[in-house]
């Protein structure tokens, strides 16, 4: 097999959740590139239509779905239009997700907001992967990605539900890599340092970026494209003997917000 080949996603199908911006986009863009039909999912169905059309118009194949990952019967939906669209399900990325920046007072948040966090960064991965699995048995070929965070790892302020979450991702992908295993099914997570995404931009000031930059060994925060190339190293036919690992992708350092 030549080396191409080890990337060649040619008949796979791939569902990107929170594909209409940033990592997500960037990850439907690189899958479509080496061939893979990509299912765009977004909250917001007009940031999914535009990544569909940005690839369509570049000659790949993609199709925008508008889903709410909290939502079950949204999930149910995500994967029948994955199958009725393209016939099968290979590629599975978890990128949708929220919480943290700073906003997760322990004083002050609810238990109820605490819980979404959860929902929305762990138990709708779990649920989705629950659902693309079956497809992936059949068709002989499966990989899951969850983007997860440094977080996960590091120590910050007021981000207990965030990073908690995120933590539970990790050990969510290690353990399920298990269960899916002998089915075929391989399950590893990306983990991104600072990354410049539109969430980040929120918050980030020149004197932010600078401190930062002391923790990092690669002197530069991340760029999506960083993190969408690990993605492609995990959906990819590469890395067919990687599974239950988390990669971080971080410029060799540690990025933390006060």
């Amino acid at each position: 097999m030549d080396i191409m080949n080890h990337f060649n996603l040619k008949d796979k199908t791939a569902i990107v959740t929170g594909g209409g911006n940033g990592i997500g986009k960037s990850s439907c863009e690189i899958l479509a590139a080496y061939g893979a039909n990509v299912v765009v999912s977004d909250l917001k169905l007009e940031d999914a239509e535009s990544t569909a059309f940005e690839i369509n118009a570049k000659g790949g194949k993609a199709v925008a779905v508008a889903c709410n990952v909290t939502k079950d019967e949204d999930l149910v939906n995500l994967v029948n239009v994955a199958k009725q669209k393209f016939g099968s399900i290979e590629i599975l990325v978890n990128n949708a997700g929220g919480g943290g920046a700073g906003r997760e007072n322990p004083y002050k948040i609810s238990v109820d907001d605490f819980a979404w966090v959860f929902k929305l960064n762990v138990f709708s991965a779990w649920r989705l992967s629950q659902l693309c699995a079956p497809e992936m048995e059949k068709s002989g070929y499966g990989s899951i990605i969850n983007i997860t965070s440094m977080s996960s790892v590091n120590k910050s302020p007021n981000i207990s539900a965030y990073a908690s979450s995120k933590a539970a991702l990790n050990h969510m992908t290690a353990n399920l890599a298990f269960d899916y295993g002998a089915q075929g099914i391989r399950m590893n997570a990306v983990g991104p340092g600072a990354t410049k995404t539109r969430a980040l931009a929120s918050v980030l000031t020149p004197e932010i970026e600078n401190k930062m930059l002391k923790g990092t060994p690669i002197k530069r925060l991340g760029e999506v494209e960083d993190i969408s190339g690990a993605v492609l190293y995990f959906a990819a036919p590469i890395s067919e003997w990687v599974s239950g690992q988390v990669l971080f992708v971080n410029g060799g350092g540690v990025q933390t917000l006060d």
